[in-house]
């Protein structure tokens, strides 16, 4: 196993308003002379965690992150007005070009593979290649795995609990449901709608569930997290067509790149890697044989460093 790299604060951190209701917090971290790297977190609505600096060698790498609307540090906190795909490939395209960077390596896992993948096949230009992880291609047929029918088969305890709040009726469209309350006017409402959302996903997360509750000071992330979920899953993420990721694949054809994919992630199953690959072979399909979908899985965490460390040669 090829362990991350030890703990990393930022070089610096700024703010960047990207609209008259939105502004970003971005930081960077690692080799300020070093060849450039932007991080796309997940969720929608996670934000960024000090492990993401990890994969990346800090003497090398001049890592970018940034909290996408609605997300960690970013104002206003759960924000869901002028908050789509397209306007977050349009942030990042404006902190591009506020640090005067002229390409970059695009780092993402689950969401942010999504993110990811739209931001290069709009502007390959600007892309030097791609490190995603755990590939979530935005399908209808993804999005009902997760809230319909894949995920209860594996986790019935897990799924019951759930849906319990729901009324038989509601369980017809449970993201639906779950929306509702999440934009609900009562706090209890939407807090509990939240955690019961959240503790559903990550117990599906792990190869072995992680069951530990959220720490209070956390709640408002919390809420935040779901409540960008649900609202990008029900507007099927803002993209064209169902299919538009695998679709305009032949834009990254140019580009080289690593997919790492955990044998048994049940958030963004298999299928979806593969179904990738296929559309791109100029990327390396690595499969880890015994994890799931996190990144801070041991597995998948030391094919994502091994990846940037191949990159390194590349550069």
């Amino acid at each position: 196993m090829t362990p991350l790299f030890p703990d990393l604060e930022p070089t610096r951190t700024f703010r960047l308003r990207v609209s008259d209701l939105h502004e970003l917090h971005v930081e960077e971290a690692g080799n300020p002379s070093g060849p450039p790297v932007i991080f796309f977190h997940g969720g929608p609505g996670a934000g960024v965690s000090p492990i993401h600096r990890r994969f990346f060698d800090p003497s090398f790498w001049r890592v970018i992150l940034f909290d996408q609307r609605g997300a960690g540090k970013s104002t206003p906190l759960g924000e869901l007005r002028e908050n789509t795909t397209w306007d977050l490939v349009a942030d990042t395209e404006k902190i591009r070009e506020h640090l005067g960077i002229e390409k970059w390596l695009v780092f993402g896992g689950s969401w942010g593979s999504t993110l990811g993948l739209a931001y290069a096949e709009k502007h390959p230009e600007r892309v030097t290649g791609l490190i995603l992880r755990g590939i979530f291609l935005a399908r209808k047929s993804e999005i009902e795995w997760s809230f319909a029918d894949g995920v209860r088969r594996v986790w019935p305890d897990a799924w019951e609990a759930f849906v319990a709040p729901l009324s038989m009726r509601e369980r017809g469209s449970i993201v639906r449901a779950y929306h509702r309350r999440l934009t609900s006017e009562d706090e209890e409402e939407r807090t509990a709608a939240a955690l019961a959302w959240n503790a559903f996903e990550g117990t599906a997360s792990h190869l072995v569930a992680d069951t530990k509750a959220p720490e209070e000071e956390d709640l408002q992330r919390e809420i935040a997290l779901a409540r960008v979920e649900a609202h990008y899953f029900i507007n099927g993420t803002f993209l064209e067509s169902d299919d538009q990721l695998l679709k305009d694949a032949w834009r990254l054809r140019t580009l080289p790149g690593v997919i790492v994919q955990g044998r048994y992630d049940l958030v963004c199953p298999m299928e979806s890697a593969w179904d990738l690959a296929a559309a791109w072979p100029e990327a390396r399909l690595v499969v880890v044989p015994a994890a799931g979908h996190a990144a801070d899985e041991p597995g998948i965490s030391s094919a994502l460093v091994e990846a940037t460390e191949e990159f390194k040669k590349r550069v």
